[in-house]
């Protein structure tokens, strides 16, 4: 059923798709709610590239000038041994920044306040469109043809015309929609695991070092502050569902990976301990064979995802958001339309962003020491000039350079 007034989107999930999708949706007059379970947008955080459809999505929204003030200085990746010592690089600028660094990478923390900032400056230019509220839920959904009946977990009860699910891997949308988790997630074979560090003393600026040793990946890369740096933690390890919640085990199962690998490992696990900004999650590609359900949407992370070892998570939510705001503001008066040509015409990005490079965690950390020696000569090899083909290739190349479709209804709703 249409309406005749433009409609009312409640997106759940403060992040960089939910603020996204609200900014276009701004832009183009259509009032929206965003509500975020943070009481605070949360800065920092881990390092997101743009490229290709990503890239060019930021830049007919407009958020390209913001993008550059923030931007990180990323050189590559450093491949270092027990020492310290690199025995491989991979230079964004060798591969044309289709390895595993792209040209533009920038704080996922900051690419949301590049969001926010253009969302308060829409605001002002269309006042009363939106309402951010943050430490606020979803905790019921109740749908008809006409609209959906959202409860929250303060206790209001709103109605809206659509709703989009913007809350990541372990989307409450979803789960109230669509089904339960298991439904659609897939277990990869890991966790992973980041939290700010002081940046070592003998740190390259602008190089992501990084070494393997059996059952895990560790990383050091470097921050936008040139004394703080960012440990990055990759853990080839069977699933426990007890260690969600419970930090002290998170940090149990790290130290138990971490230590005897040397490098810096005493100095990442003294961090560890102390850091505000510690993460900790499973990997798990997400598989939702429809994102729509009559009036509901999900989007980001909560629609498709390959997990961090894809690094096409940030790529894919900007280009569903942009996607999904071009649908619902050429049919204001068909929500319900738009929803459906949005999964249309998400479904090959959505595809191509849950290639894992190499395969995946066998790829990226080894199982066993002699694996992981064998992995030092093999890198060795694959890092030089002839095999640099093969390695864009595996970095997502193809999911890069699909062609994004022209959205005439945000065509003017852009900055210049």
């Amino acid at each position: 059923m249409s309406t005749s007034t433009p409609p009312h989107v409640l997106v759940s999930g403060g992040g960089i798709a939910g603020n996204a999708l609200a900014l276009q949706l701004v832009r183009s007059g259509i009032r929206v709610t965003v509500a975020e379970r943070a009481p605070a947008p949360r800065p920092g955080g881990q390092s997101v590239d743009l490229r290709g459809a990503s890239r060019e999505v930021a830049e007919r929204m407009g958020l390209m000038p913001g993008i550059r003030r923030r931007q990180l200085d990323e050189r590559g990746i450093a491949y270092v041994n027990g020492r310290g010592r690199v025995y491989g690089r991979m230079s964004m600028e060798d591969f044309d920044g289709k390895g595993a660094v792209a040209e533009i990478e920038i704080a996922r923390g900051d690419l949301n306040q590049v969001l926010l900032d253009e969302l308060d400056a829409a605001s002002v230019a269309a006042p009363g469109l939106v309402d951010l509220r943050y430490g606020e839920h979803l905790t019921a959904l109740e749908q008809d043809a006409e609209g959906v009946d959202a409860t929250f977990a303060s206790g209001r009860v709103e109605r809206f015309d659509l709703v989009v699910g913007a809350d990541g891997v372990h989307s409450k949308t979803r789960r109230l929609a669509f089904g339960p988790e298991e439904d659609f997630a897939t277990y990869l074979g890991g966790y992973t695991a980041f939290f700010s560090m002081p940046t070592p003393a003998d740190a390259q600026p602008g190089w992501f070092a990084l070494r393997a040793v059996p059952g895990a990946a560790i990383g050091i890369r470097p921050g936008a502050d040139p004394a703080t740096s960012m440990a990055i933690l990759t853990l080839r390890v069977d699933r426990d569902p007890s260690l969600r919640g419970d930090r002290a085990a998170q940090e149990a199962l790290i130290r138990r990976a971490v230590r005897g690998s040397g490098w810096h490992e005493e100095a990442i696990l003294e961090a560890m301990g102390s850091a505000e900004d510690f993460y900790f999650d499973e990997l798990d590609r997400i598989d939702v064979p429809e994102p729509v359900s009559g009036r509901i949407a999900l989007l980001g992370d909560a629609a498709s995802c390959g997990s961090p070892l894809s690094g096409m998570g940030t790529a894919t939510a900007l280009i569903g958001a942009y996607l999904l705001a071009g649908e619902i503001a050429a049919t204001p008066a068909d929500p319900s339309g738009a929803l459906q040509r949005y999964a249309s015409a998400l479904a090959p990005f959505a595809e191509a962003g849950k290639v894992l490079p190499g395969g995946g965690i066998g790829f990226m950390v080894p199982a066993s020491r002699a694996v992981a020696l064998l992995s030092q000569a093999t890198m060795r090899v694959m890092l030089s000039r002839p095999f640099r083909p093969l390695i864009k290739r595996m970095f997502n190349e193809e999911s890069a350079t699909l062609a994004l479709p022209e959205i005439r209804a945000l065509a003017n709703t852009t900055a210049s």
